[in-house]
């Protein structure tokens, strides 16, 4: 296999496929049978190795990779299947925070290609099957599974964990999930199985209620991770992550009463080296320190709302770099944006970016200063000719903007 050959079997994917992360709604092809379908062509894997579920409108990538950097340091081989990749594909599905093989990606999309005509499934579909192929080849201990959109009716849904989780709810993909918190809870509470416990992350007493009754219907176990504050840091900086590593505390001690060995060291050093273990990147992520530049992949209402919130207390004047897809709500995420900072709106790289140039009009009404670019670099370029020691610049609003940024210049 050359790197050619890779690179064209991977074009083959995301071409072939309906692909939410490029097409967004249009793409989304809710239901099991397909999944169900493949994965017994496949063998069954996800039926062979323990697994655990994490689902949440944000912080499901952060929790999943703190939970594997605890799991790395008791000694197990921890698989994670996170979505999307920030730069390269195989970011998806890592064993030990080692990114999947090359090879056998390859491999197994040219087994794809020769699927039978009565499967024909989606990108995401594709790419579940082959992160539980490769745990079961990979022999993992623990493979912690992230929800790729909602929960009931998502791919991952097939699988019956030893825990679950909901890291939070709040409003995202209204269009697909329900336009109520309450609606998106009960899509969220559908990866809730009989006998297996779910801990809870949420602060909203009314999502609480929605999970706690979801999982008394099904006859097992809710632990409210809400409460309390952690005696644990990590590495991963943003002030967001206390409420996650709640979750995670509360996974660790339902995987503890089941009988898996994780001491208090296990749990400290896990959470101080998540980017050591796992290589996880993108959560108020420090790309340089001269100058200051950070990026954050938080791209709905709430999660933009804790990074302009931590932004917004940086004694720093701010360059931020910005880009939307069609499906979020710019209106109700510019008036969040921290007062002390100068703007540089662009569109991310895929087809469902938005230019710009579509909520100008809002820019206008908000008075900032804002430049547009039709790309993240040529933004990027353009500021660090102009940023001083005395200011920071930040990339995000989208995981497009802050992985192309990152393949951009993280090569360089």
């Amino acid at each position: 296999m050359t790197e050619k050959d890779y690179q064209e079997a991977l074009d083959w994917l995301f071409v072939q496929a309906p692909n939410y992360q490029i097409q967004g709604q249009k793409a989304y092809k809710p239901g099991l049978d397909n999944i169900r379908a493949l994965c017994k062509h496949f063998g069954n894997p996800q039926e062979q190795i323990q697994t655990i579920h994490i689902a949440g409108t944000n912080g499901k990538g952060s929790t999943s990779n703190m939970l594997a950097s605890v799991l790395q340091e008791a000694g197990y081989k921890v698989g994670v299947y996170n979505s999307p990749h920030l730069v390269d594909f195989t970011e998806r599905v890592k064993v030990n925070g080692k990114k999947a093989d090359k090879v056998f990606v390859y491999d197994f999309i040219r087994k794809l290609k020769t699927l039978p005509e009565t499967i024909r499934p989606s990108f995401f579909e594709y790419t579940t099957i082959m992160a539980f192929d490769y745990f079961f080849r990979q022999q993992v201990d623990f493979a912690i599974i992230e929800v790729g959109l909602g929960g009931r009716l998502d791919s991952t849904n097939i699988i019956l964990p030893r825990v679950s989780a909901i890291t939070n709810v709040s409003l995202d993909h209204t269009s697909i999930l329900g336009d109520t918190v309450e609606a998106i809870a009960r899509e969220k509470a559908g990866i809730i199985k009989p006998g297996v416990p779910v801990v809870c992350g949420d602060q909203n007493e009314r999502v609480k209620e929605i999970i706690k009754e979801v999982a008394q219907s099904k006859e097992t176990k809710y632990v409210d991770a809400s409460i309390g504050a952690p005696s644990y840091s990590s590495d991963l900086e943003g002030r967001y992550q206390i409420n996650n590593i709640k979750v995670v505390l509360g996974l660790v001690e339902e995987l503890k009463n089941q009988g898996v060995g994780i001491s208090n060291q296990n749990i400290e050093e896990g959470l101080k080296n998540v980017g050591r273990n796992t290589g996880f990147i993108g959560r108020w992520y420090r790309f340089s320190e001269d100058p200051l530049v950070i990026c954050d992949t938080g791209h709905n209402r709430a999660g933009l709302e804790e990074v302009f919130s931590q932004l917004e207390s940086m004694d720093l004047f701010k360059h931020m770099i910005l880009g939307f897809v069609n499906d979020k709500d710019v209106g109700s995420i510019l008036p969040l944006l921290p007062k002390n900072a100068a703007y540089y709106f662009v569109k991310p790289s895929v087809e469902r970016g938005r230019h710009p140039s579509e909520y100008e009009e809002e820019l206008k009404k908000m008075k900032i200063n804002y430049k547009i670019f039709e790309d993240e670099q040529s933004a990027y370029l353009y500021v660090k000719q102009i940023v001083t020691k005395k200011e920071m610049i930040f990339v995000g609003g989208s995981n497009f903007v802050v992985g192309k940024f990152l393949e951009k210049n993280l090569q360089e």
